[in-house]
């Protein structure tokens, strides 16, 4: 078996997913369409997780060892992979091409021993942050979770960065930033892949729609002189490519530099067909 992410399928609001020697299927409210394959291939599954109308959901396992933590390899990264109770399992697959680019900005910044500093928010398991560890920067790993962190670390272990310099933070993102801010830090690169509500350290409450936009007035005076790049990302309703565009304008101003702007997507094997699966906009210096 190989250990890795594969989308077998996609429709009527659901994905069928092979994660490992494990298949199953979630929600997926992008899926708009009509599966390719019958019910025979989607009841033939190991796990199945059901949302219910209030946010909330349940995991309906035909395969007792599902329950078990298990490890894949996707996107250049060995993941701990675990089933919450949310229907997350530590892997946003759509997030593979950034990494990849994570990797090769970070990279290029911090050859011949330059210091490349990365601050990443929201930063959940920490593929992001491990990206830019495997491409030489130091990491600041933010996130109101200690479960989370805690995650991300083992995770870091198992890719054999343990060692690295990543700075392990269980902190509320606003806070912190306003504090890195009177500290007058500075970062190379910053990442943020802010959620549509949470909650911070202390019951911090986050809204996207309230917070956001002072959020980025705080990163605007993190970003060094040098800073190469900026990567928003986002799976709330109305963030889209060219509007999370719109939000990063303030924040480079007259910098030389390019903006990506990109659906993320996930791609069923055999047929190539895509799965929208949240939006992103990179700002990369010239």
């Amino acid at each position: 078996m190989d250990m890795t992410y594969t989308l077998i399928d996609s429709g009527n609001f659901q994905k069928l997913e092979q994660v490992g020697p494990y298949r199953m299927v979630r929600p997926s409210p992008q899926a708009v369409w009509t599966p390719r394959l019958g019910e025979d291939q989607w009841n033939r599954v190991d796990a199945r997780y059901a949302r219910f109308s209030g946010g909330d959901g349940k995991w309906t396992f035909f395969n007792k060892k599902m329950k078990e933590q298990f490890v894949i390899n996707y996107g250049g990264l060995k993941l701990q992979m675990d089933l919450t109770d949310f229907g997350h399992l530590g892997l946003f697959a759509e997030q593979a091409g950034n990494w990849q680019r994570i990797r090769k900005l970070c990279f290029d910044g911090s050859r011949d021993g330059r210091e490349f500093h990365v601050l990443n928010l929201f930063a959940y398991t920490g593929g992001s942050t491990l990206a830019a560890a495997q491409g030489g920067a130091k990491v600041a790993h933010v996130d109101a979770s200690k479960t989370s962190v805690a995650w991300a670390r083992q995770n870091a272990e198992l890719n054999e960065l343990g060692s690295h310099e990543i700075r392990w933070l269980v902190e509320d993102v606003q806070k912190y930033v306003a504090r890195e801010v009177r500290r007058e830090k500075k970062y190379q690169g910053i990442i943020l892949d802010p959620p549509s509500f949470g909650r911070g350290t202390k019951n911090e409450v986050w809204k996207i729609e309230e917070h956001l936009i002072p959020l980025l007035d705080g990163l605007k005076e993190l970003l060094a002189d040098d800073f190469k790049f900026i990567l928003l990302s986002s799976h709330s309703n109305g963030y889209t490519p060219v509007a999370m565009r719109n939000l990063l304008l303030p924040l480079v101003g007259s910098v030389p530099g390019r903006f990506l702007e990109e659906e993320m997507l996930v791609r069923e094997k055999e047929s190539g067909r895509a799965l929208p699966s949240g939006s992103n906009t990179w700002f990369i210096r010239d």
